[in-house]
């Protein structure tokens, strides 16, 4: 009908529908992201075991830019040639589907997820639950390296899927919008900062924290009912930031599956905790 929005794109898929593609033969594009802070043996882990077929996708070196300006915080996103290049690689084409995943709830493959979907690649979806959920329903494993897949042949177009400017981001509080800091409490109070040269949040930032996107004790999302009550403090536009722009796309998935539209700060707290023209705020509220 006329007026109607347009549907929007599923955000996630789980184990059994992902095996059901697979045997069927309409296996998609697989992403192995897993990734934490502080554990730089996301590969090591993926040799060990991973879902058949997947690639190995390092998020420091193809998720993210490489740059010494700390200004531009710790994972700039990196540039669309060189996405595209991955992308290629990874064996995306221009009419298949990509599935993302990794061993933490979605914390780093929602940043592949976000990036894909920002470049304009219209079917991309995190596996609900991740490796965790597809051993347990004792599905088979890899190990070792993927074989080689035929190159893709995507094309990657940058800006659908909105970001924001520190500026903006800043701004958007007083405009009558919602800026999310999806960073632990603690570091939004500024009782701990491990990382980035300042502790606190950006004044006006309200603190959700990613980790509570998922249910308790099990890393699979919230339905979108429960996700839907979390949310419901959002008004007007929507951003989000994080220590350094991964785990804000986490949030961004979960606001999507809450039919709520929301644009990632990128630079996010390492960026303007290297701006000392920044202000910095303390404590629990915004």
């Amino acid at each position: 009908m006329p007026g109607l929005a347009p549907a929007r794109p599923p955000v996630l898929i789980d184990v059994a529908s992902l095996q059901q593609r697979i045997a069927g033969g309409r296996a998609p594009v697989l992403l192995d992201v897993r990734w934490a802070l502080g554990d730089p043996d996301g590969e090591l882990h993926y040799r060990e075991g991973h879902i058949p077929g997947a690639v190995y996708v390092d998020l420091d070196t193809e998720l993210a830019a490489h740059t010494d300006d700390p200004a531009a915080g710790r994972h700039p996103l990196p540039p669309l040639p060189r996405l595209q290049e991955a992308a290629h690689r990874w064996g995306i084409t221009r009419e298949g589907g990509v599935v993302v995943y990794d061993n933490s709830g979605g914390l780093a493959a929602s940043r592949a997820w976000w990036l894909l979907r920002w470049a304009g690649v219209p079917d991309v979806r995190i596996l609900d639950g991740g490796l965790a959920a597809w051993r347990a329903a004792r599905h088979t494993e890899e190990t070792g390296i993927a074989a080689d897949r035929p190159a893709g042949d995507v094309v990657l177009v940058a800006g659908h899927l909105p970001t924001l400017t520190a500026d903006e981001a800043a701004a958007l509080p007083g405009n009558g919008g919602t800026l999310l800091d999806a960073r632990a409490g603690e570091r939004y109070r500024g009782e701990v900062e491990p990382v980035d040269p300042r502790a606190g949040h950006i004044p006006g930032a309200v603190n959700l924290p990613t980790g509570e996107n998922l249910r308790a004790g099990v890393p699979l999302f919230k339905t979108a009912e429960e996700l839907g009550d979390r949310f419901d403090g959002v008004q007007g536009a929507v951003g989000v930031y994080c220590g350094s722009g991964v785990t804000a796309a986490h949030q961004i998935a979960a606001l999507a599956v809450a039919g709520i539209d929301a644009a990632l700060y990128p630079g996010s707290w390492s960026a303007w905790s290297n701006d000392p023209s920044r202000p910095v705020a303390t404590g629990a509220q915004p």
